[in-house]
C-alpha cells in the first residue's frame, strides 16, 4: 500500500511458486543525487523480476546465491547510464521465504522483518540498519549546535550512505551482489512438532504497527492477519500514523506498508 497522498509505492510483494518476497525501496531525500536516472519503484520491480528468473533457473540454490544473482543482473539493466559505485545508489531491504519440501528457507536483509509461528512467535530481523542509524545519530549531535535543521539532516544523509554496505555498517540490495551474502538466514520444518504454521513477511512501514507504535505484539499481528487479513493492519498502521506522528522514527510523517501472510497445513 502506497504512503498517503504519493501515487508511486516504493514496496513490492511478489510470488513466484513456493517463493514469496517483500521488497522496500529506499526513498530518496528530496535534494539528494543518486547518480542513476531510475529510481527506488524500478529498482524494486527491476529485482523482484530478476529474483525470479534465477528461481526459475535455480530452485534449489541457496536463497543468497539466488539473490546475488538478481542484483548482479539489475546491474546490468540500468544498461550503463548510471554510476552504479554512487552511494545514492537505489537500493532495496529484502524479505524472502520459500517452501522447499519438508522445509522453508527464508532471508532477510535489513530492516523488513519476518515474523515466525512454530507455536511460539519469534522475528527474525536484521538489526544493522537500526544499530547504524543509532550510531548516526550519535555522530550527527556532534554537528554544531547553530546548525540548521536541514545542514544537520544532509551531515546525517551523508554518513548513512557511506555506511552503506560496509562491514561496520549495514547490508542493503543496491548494486553490490555481494551484500546478499550478509543477509540473516535459515530454515524450518514443514513437519512436526516445531514446524512453521504462520508467517508474515513485513516492511517496516508495515512492522511499524508493533516496534514503533505499539498497537499490538507479534503473536497479535499474526492473529489479526489470520482473523481479519493485511487490509486490517494497514488501516491500523495508517490510523496510527495520522493520530501518534511523535512516535515515528522515520523522517517522513508515513511510508508505504506491505506485508505477505502464509499459513501451513497442520503439522504431522
Amino acid at each position: 500500500m502506497p504512503a498517503p497522498g504519493r501515487l508511486v509505492n516504493e514496496d513490492l510483494v511478489f510470488r513466484f511458486g513456493p517463493l514469496v518476497g517483500v521488497l522496500d525501496g529506499a526513498t530518496v531525500p528530496e535534494g539528494f543525487d543518486t547518480g542513476c536516472v531510475h529510481g527506488p519503484e524500478w529498482y524494486v520491480r527491476h529485482l523482484a523480476a530478476r529474483i525470479g528468473m534465477a528461481e526459475a533457473a535455480r530452485p534449489s540454490a541457496r536463497l543468497t546465491s539466488n539473490l546475488a544473482a538478481a542484483i548482479l543482473a539489475v546491474r546490468a539493466d540500468h544498461g550503463g547510464q548510471c554510476d552504479l559505485d554512487h552511494p545514492g545508489t537505489p537500493s532495496s531491504t529484502v524479505c524472502l521465504l520459500r517452501e522447499c519440501g519438508d522445509k522453508v528457507d527464508y532471508l532477510v536483509l535489513c530492516d523488513s522483518p519476518l515474523v515466525l509461528d512454530t507455536g511460539q512467535v519469534s522475528v527474525v530481523t536484521d538489526d544493522r540498519l537500526e544499530a547504524s542509524v543509532a550510531e548516526l545519530r550519535r555522530t550527527v549531535a556532534t554537528v554544531p549546535a547553530g546548525a540548521d535543521p536541514v545542514t544537520r539532516f544532509r551531515h546525517a544523509v551523508g554518513v548513512q550512505r557511506e555506511r552503506m554496505n560496509r562491514t561496520h555498517g549495514y547490508w542493503v540490495a543496491a548494486a553490490d551482489p555481494d551484500a546478499a551474502f550478509h543477509a540473516v538466514t535459515g530454515a524450518l520444518p514443514l513437519r512436526g512438532p516445531a514446524a512453521v504454521r504462520r508467517a508474515a513477511l513485513l516492511s517496516d512501514g508495515a512492522s511499524s504497527a508493533v516496534d514503533q507504535f505499539g498497537l499490538t505484539d507479534w503473536a497479535g499481528l499474526l492473529d489479526m492477519l489470520s482473523a481479519e487479513g493485511p487490509g486490517a493492519l494497514l488501516d491500523r498502521v495508517r490510523e496510527a500514523e495520522r493520530d501518534h506522528p511523535d512516535r515515528l522514527r522515520r523522517h517522513k510523517p508515513t511510508d508505504d506498508a506491505s506485508v505477505v501472510f502464509c499459513e501451513f497445513g497442520p503439522a504431522t
